[in-house]
């Protein structure tokens, strides 16, 4: 068997434990959801304390199914959501409520006060944090917390205040010793990192309130963080020795190392990440700068576009329109749409991301006619998702010059091959699926064995191929309908 890699795998609706070998092949996995809390206001939340229950149970079920034991592995690493956060007690170690979760937008009216109250607010933002001012990030969620919780509240002022994203609280909650330790991917889209420093800016913690001490130590992202027996669910504590946001995982997993190389991740969102290498690129068309990691002492970044709703628009078909029974149903759903349907859907369910940053928009179905039916809308809805995609692909075209022929893609929404057609067509560019679906996972494994010195390259991603679909509709068509789209997205955005 030789030594095993450990991968963690925490998204926004579950939590995935998987055993990579030292040839780079995926051994076992084993997955749990957890609950989605979501109120009549459209707030998100996630409980933590089941969030850490599900990664011990999920690891605990692994080694009985994979009959691996804990000396056979060399260390593990964490890819996780990033934006969602939440506030602890660093005596207790307990939650001071559930964690606000990246999609909530219960934070849109204190940006807007920032920027009433401070000008030049949106400036200093962007400059120092390489992101837009948006409640989408970690930082105004902190804020909002410490104004509306009074647990928060007595917590800062007793000193006892625990501010982090998930991988912080994973960290602290697993490790011997409690460490409260961060790195840079996830760190930089709190907003309140300085994007060139790499470190917590003074500037962006007066403005949002956050107490320096309530944050953790920032760290290289292949740094040994602790050791972890998952409370008992190994017989040996296990280094932990790589953490990274979840779309920086799959950037590090598609193997897009050098600059100009794109990846996207379609999750219950989705994230356009170019690589831009050793230097920040700053957007004037929408997108945001982020930092990669820091791997082997060596900073670098990204330049990306950020989506609230791709691959959730599928489980609301399912889950709340009831439109659908399996997501498997879709693309069949699809092939019996009338192709003369005109309609399109904007997924505006808590606002618009990138490159739009339109906080106030709502969803729309739009063009609906007589010929418009149950197959017609599901195609609008899973045919809104290349959409957004394509629109952030043009983006980073803009914003770096590049023409941006290959994108590569991972996550579950791959698995359907209209889109991914669909997706060839409307970016004009060749799609390179990945055959191994499990990228975020495969990133953190990558991370963690490097830093372990198990491998120097990226082993997995060799291993695991792809399968290509290159653009084939006619580029008037590709015109029309990427026009219909636009045309969308101006009546979603008409609002008071």
């Amino acid at each position: 068997m030789g030594k095993l890699i450990l991968a963690i795998d925490q998204s926004t609706q579950g939590t995935k434990a998987l055993l990579f070998q030292e040839d780079g092949s995926l051994l076992a996995k084993t997955s749990l959801p957890h609950t989605q809390y979501v109120n009549e206001q459209g707030w998100v939340e996630h409980d933590a304390e089941e969030i850490l229950g599900n990664v011990c149970s999920c690891v605990e079920t692994l080694m009985q199914e994979s009959g691996a034991h804990a000396e056979d592995i060399a260390a593990f690493g964490i890819s996780n959501q990033r934006e969602t956060c939440l506030a602890w007690n660093r005596t207790t170690g307990k939650p001071l409520g559930r964690a606000i979760v990246w999609q909530c937008g219960r934070a849109a009216a204190l940006c807007d006060e920032l920027k009433t109250t401070h000008p030049g607010t949106e400036e200093l933002v962007q400059d120092r944090s390489g992101l837009a001012l948006s409640p989408y990030f970690s930082a105004a969620k902190m804020s909002w917390m410490l104004q509306n919780v009074p647990e928060v509240q007595e917590a800062a002022k007793t000193g006892t205040l625990c501010f982090g994203t998930i991988d912080s609280w994973l960290a602290y909650s697993l490790c011997e010793g409690h460490p409260f330790v961060t790195e840079p991917s996830n760190a930089c889209r709190t907003q309140l990192l300085n994007l060139e420093t790499a470190e917590w800016d003074d500037g962006l913690l007066s403005l949002f309130g956050i107490p320096r001490s309530s944050l953790p130590q920032v760290l290289a992202s292949d740094a040994l963080f602790g050791v972890s027996d998952f409370n008992g669910a190994l017989a040996a504590p296990v280094p932990l020795h790589a953490m990274l946001g979840d779309s920086q995982a799959a950037l590090a997993a598609q193997d897009c190392l050098k600059p100009g190389e794109v990846k996207a991740t379609y999750g219950t969102g989705s994230s356009v990440m170019l690589m831009a290498g050793d230097a920040p690129i700053r957007s004037t068309h929408g997108l945001v700068s982020s930092i990669a990691w820091n791997l082997e002492g060596r900073l670098s970044y990204v330049l990306e576009g950020n989506l609230n709703y791709t691959g959730a628009v599928v489980s609301w078909l399912k889950d709340r329109v009831h439109l659908i029974e399996s997501p498997s149903e879709l693309e069949k759903l699809i092939s019996e749409a009338n192709p003369n349907d005109r309609s399109y859907f904007v997924p505006a369910f808590t606002g618009l991301g990138a490159p739009w940053w339109d906080s106030a928009a709502t969803g729309m179905l739009t063009g609906v006619t007589t010929l418009t039916g149950r197959a017609e809308i599901a195609k609008a809805c899973a045919e809104c998702i290349p959409y957004q995609i394509a629109d952030v692909l043009d983006a980073l075209r803009a914003d770096t010059g590049l023409a941006l022929t290959t994108l590569r893609a991972d996550g579950g929404v791959t698995k359907n091959a209209y889109l991914m057609q669909f997706q060839a067509d409307m970016a004009k560019a060749s799609v390179e699926v990945s055959k191994l679906a499990e990228l975020s996972a495969a990133g953190a494994a990558f991370a963690a064995g490097r830093g372990a010195g198990l491998w120097t390259d990226n082993v997995i991603h060799k291993r695991y191929g792809h399968e290509t679909y290159t653009p084939e509709m006619a580029e008037e068509m590709r015109q029309s309908k990427r026009s219909g789209w636009q045309a969308a997205l101006r009546q979603v955005r008409c609002h008071s």
